[in-house]
């Protein structure tokens, strides 16, 4: 799963997203802080490849998924469905098309989506550079972009600012490549390149201010996780908990803008929490763990409810086993007890 796979409806109930062997499944709390719905399958009895599903929200709240569909022998295209709101069924899968116009899977996708609400959907292309497809604002799709970039690897990390404009990073060989917006609508520019040594499946990016998003990666020759903002030099954080990327939120602690990362920890197996004031790594941060220990293929996902109180959810695919947590009404970062729904 590329992005966030705990989101928040426009109607305030929770949905959590996630790939099976020929389908994209949802799940969704029947009232806000409830019971859960048992999982459902998206887009009918259409079916997709489970390796590369993708999920951005937007600003209104809707949940936009896109995937590989396979279209013959050695043959793929992506497909695009929207989720209004978690009790409604997700759109069916419809076409986007391919950024070589015709070919097998090219790379993860991931999707962000501006302030207009038009999903801007990103893979790597076959010549090994970076493509986006956009919606159009009445409907239909704008033609595929070349976005240029050499040795884009896997799992590129989409991310909407606060101003709307939609930023792109994305992992190559002995760096990260960064993406970005001028103006609503427009292509957006490849800048900065950042010489580090990321390790592969690890690139997270997060709105952090109002000016600002930043990225974060483990390096893989110190094994520090690092937070980097264009324009300045990446900052090492904490060492990284496990192999696995991170998810990130920002939320107020004891009425300070804050930074939260998870991660499982690979040494007990456990969710280990960091958090910072937002933009301010040099203050530096430690890992609290919390919950039971947890299979090594287990994902962490934070996201803020409807009265934006912190809720963090582990989702194990051999297991099966969803568990969520949220944060208590005290002082500090106090979790309550895991519940698996």
């Amino acid at each position: 799963m590329n992005g966030d796979w705990l989101l928040l409806g426009r109607d305030g109930r929770l949905s959590v997203y996630l790939p099976s062997d020929d389908a994209a499944l949802w799940r969704a709390e029947r009232v806000p802080a409830g019971a859960w719905e048992a999982p459902r399958r998206i887009g009918g009895d259409r079916e997709v490849r489970p390796d590369g599903l993708a999920a951005g929200r937007g600003p209104d709240g809707y949940t936009h998924l896109v995937t590989w569909r396979r279209t013959g022998a050695g043959r793929c295209d992506l497909v695009h469905t929207t989720h209004f709101r978690p009790l409604l069924a997700p759109l069916d899968w419809q076409p986007a098309g391919h950024p070589n116009k015709q070919g097998d899977r090219t790379g993860t996708p991931a999707v962000a989506v501006d302030a207009q609400g038009r999903a801007h959907v990103f893979v790597r292309n076959g010549g090994g550079g970076m493509s986006m497809v956009a919606q159009q604002e009445k409907g239909g799709w704008e033609p595929w972009r070349d976005l240029k970039g050499r040795g884009v690897q896997e799992s590129p990390a989409a991310v909407t600012a606060d101003s709307g404009l939609v930023e792109l990073y994305a992992p190559v060989e002995g760096g990260i490549l960064h993406w970005r917006q001028d103006k609503p609508g427009e292509r957006p520019v490849l800048g900065e390149r950042l010489d580090a040594a990321v390790r592969p499946g690890t690139l997270r990016a997060l709105a952090t201010s109002a000016e600002h998003t930043t990225a974060f990666f483990t390096d893989d020759d110190t094994g520090e996780l690092c937070a980097w903002r264009p324009g300045e030099k990446p900052a090492p954080l904490v060492p990284a908990a496990g192999p696995g990327p991170v998810s990130a939120v920002r939320t107020v602690i004891d009425g300070h803008d804050c930074t939260l990362v998870a991660q499982r920890s690979a040494a007990a197996g456990r969710v280990a929490f960091a958090a910072y004031p937002s933009e301010l790594e040099e203050v530096g941060a430690s890992w609290t763990e919390s919950g039971p220990a947890l299979p090594a293929d287990a994902t962490v996902s934070l996201t803020l409810d409807a009265d934006a109180r912190l809720v963090a959810a582990t989702l194990s695919p051999s297991s099966g086993q969803l568990l969520l947590s949220r944060r208590k009404d005290e002082a500090g970062l106090a979790l309550g007890a895991w519940e698996a729904v």
